[in-house]
């Protein structure tokens, strides 16, 4: 899988996942921007000495890589982000966006800075790196975006007390990558959603993980970033070196918003007795 000369930006860059993914893109021949606020464990603070340090050690192995530091729940710094991938390799073909952050507040605790930081690096971020991106990816020969989702999210079975908020981001991803894959489908730009299982920051995960390694997600992503990918709008879960792809699509024969080609009832009784069926379908 050859990405000679495409340039690639990747948010949450300098670590973990995002780190993972731009070193195996420079190594097949891109030239990869990270962006990275340089936050600690906790999500706090910013230090541009990390995602410098880890631009430098792609650039000591031969690769073109170059760093930026920002905030990217602000608008100002997606922007940034971009213009610097441009000045510097030309152009941008593939974006991104893994940059993430969890921590765990109760619904009843739950407060408005909470979520406005929740949501501004999941709903805020990916809109507005796609929105100063979108010129560039209509030039490019081969764009892609790539999002970042969770099973956290989407599967009631993974589901954690205190992270409402940061499901609903995660789940907002899904939601742009929908509306985005139908705005790009004319100029070729495909867009798609990784949900990884990883060991990393996020887990509190100090060293090189033994099993769930942010390695073992990469064969997905560079994939979803590549030329042989011809698909829009799906899901890639990965895990353990392990993947499967999922999206939401209508019922078989369903005419929407008119007919669901589903069970159909008369009253609330009626729909109380068939709730069984209605459930399993």
């Amino acid at each position: 899988m050859d990405f000679t000369n495409r340039v690639a930006v990747i948010t949450g860059g300098a670590r973990g996942l995002g780190l993972a993914y731009a070193t195996a893109l420079a190594e097949r021949g891109a030239r990869v921007v990270l962006g990275d606020a340089g936050a600690d464990n906790s999500g706090q603070g910013s230090d541009e000495s990390v995602v410098q340090q880890a631009a430098q050690a792609l650039q000591r192995q031969g690769y073109q890589a170059r760093a930026h530091q920002g905030d990217y729940a602000q608008e100002a710094a997606c922007k940034s982000l971009i213009e610097r991938a441009v000045s510097e390799f030309g152009g941008i073909d593939i974006l991104i966006h893994n940059a993430g952050w969890v921590d765990y507040q109760p619904i009843e605790q739950t407060d408005g800075a909470f979520l406005q930081r929740v949501l501004g690096i999941n709903v805020y971020a990916p809109l507005w790196l796609c929105k100063y991106g979108w010129p560039h990816l209509k030039k490019s020969a081969c764009p892609r975006v790539v999002l970042t989702t969770s099973d956290r999210a989407m599967f009631a079975d993974y589901a954690q007390v205190g992270l409402a908020g940061y499901a609903a981001g995660k789940m907002a991803q899904i939601g742009i990558m929908n509306a985005l894959a139908l705005e790009g489908k004319p100029q070729g730009i495909l867009i798609n959603a990784v949900s990884p299982v990883a060991k990393t920051r996020m887990w509190g995960v100090q060293g090189a993980p033994t099993d769930l390694t942010p390695e073992s997600v990469v064969p997905g992503v560079l994939y979803l970033a590549s030329a042989e990918c011809r698909d829009s709008g799906y899901i890639l879960r990965a895990s353990n070196g392990q993947f499967t792809a999922t999206r939401f699509v209508e019922n078989k024969g369903g005419d929407y918003p008119r007919d669901l080609a589903r069970i159909a009832v008369d009253n609330a009784e009626d729909f109380a007795e068939r709730w069984p069926q209605i459930r399993e379908q």
